[in-house]
């Protein structure tokens, strides 16, 4: 969740330029930007941090790829939570190894990769990200127009909700999200208001209640996320996206008239750990996964009470046809 989510859904946490990363191997809180990481070399140990976002992608890539750089190739791995922008500098510094999961930082990249060149470019993990409208299966199987933005304003009395009154309901996350959902409505002219469910945890709620009593609904929604795999959606087609349209939006975000875009999610690593010709480097920079194996890590973490390492564990033991792969070669 720019995404160009600067991953959009999840960019107005990254706006916290000043937030401070949260320590997840139980050490508390550690201000990234000025502290290395309390495992770094200890005592001549291998070592690697990696950065963690706040949703569940992100951390099902950490946690398999944590799995096997400690147990196939003996490094510690400490891992920070960061939200999106501060993970860039703190990158840049060194106080973080890599990141796994980026959805595009223009900005960023210009800056850390193109000019100062202290971040390097690690390539995709294998997925692709995309945020747009959705509606569940089962009520688009009884209405298909409805797959149609040209099309929502008919269905809008459907949708009403008591949070959204005489409009129909467009359900989105956290308030801190930053999405065209707002300019959409206002430029496509659609009898819909922007609910706010609060996280991304309460929207799942709230989606699994919809399901539950097989309820219409509208949301924002993207992939890849675990929880396709037990609500099936299927996207509302949006005004096809353009790069005039982002360029526009980008001028003016009140302007937003198109789709979201879709975005191959990258890798970046510190230049210095990038070249310094690690095993750890070279397995990450062959990490690569899909969309599937991606989903069912999440599910394990989001719905299933399984820990990170826990889940990681699981999925590497599942499917060693996939990860052999990224082991460098001796």
């Amino acid at each position: 969740m720019s995404r160009t989510r600067t991953r959009i859904r999840v960019a107005g946490a990254a706006a916290l330029a000043g937030a401070t990363l949260l320590a997840l191997s139980g050490c508390g809180k550690a201000d990234m930007t000025k502290q290395g990481s309390p495992f770094q070399a200890a005592g001549g140990q291998r070592s690697v941090t990696l950065s963690v976002q706040t949703w569940v992608g992100a951390q099902a890539n950490v946690a398999v790829a944590k799995y096997l750089l400690e147990h196939e190739l003996k490094y510690h791995v400490d891992t920070v939570q960061v939200d999106e922008i501060p993970a860039w500098d703190a990158l840049s510094q060194g106080r973080v190894d890599a990141i796994l999961e980026d959805w595009g930082h223009p900005d960023q990249e210009q800056r850390y990769v193109k000019d100062k060149k202290t971040i390097t470019a690690g390539g995709g993990n294998g997925v692709t990200g995309h945020i747009g409208w959705w509606v569940p299966k089962y009520w688009a199987d009884k209405h298909p127009d409805v797959t149609d933005w040209k099309n929502l304003n008919k269905y809008a009395d459907q949708l009403r909700t008591s949070e959204s009154g005489s409009k129909g309901q467009l359900m989105d996350g956290s308030p801190s999200y930053v999405t065209n959902d707002k300019a959409l409505v206002k430029n496509l002219k659609l009898d819909y208001e922007v609910v706010f469910a609060g996280s991304e945890a309460a929207q799942i709620t709230q989606i699994q209640q919809f399901a539950k009593q097989q309820k219409p609904f509208l949301t924002y929604w993207y992939e890849p996320q675990w929880l396709f795999n037990q609500v099936p959606m299927v996207e509302v087609k949006l005004p096809e996206y353009s790069d005039a349209c982002a360029e526009k939006g980008k001028k003016d975000p009140d302007s937003i008239d198109c789709a979201y875009p879709t975005t191959p999610l990258q890798k970046f690593f510190n230049t210095e750990f990038a070249k310094g010709g690690s095993d750890a480097a070279a397995f990450l920079k062959n990490f690569h996964w899909t969309k599937e194996n991606q989903n069912e890590v999440s599910e394990m973490i989001a719905s299933k009470g399984m820990s990170a390492d826990e889940a990681g564990k699981a999925w590497v033991e599942k499917h060693p046809d996939v990860w052999k792969k990224w082991l460098p070669k001796k």
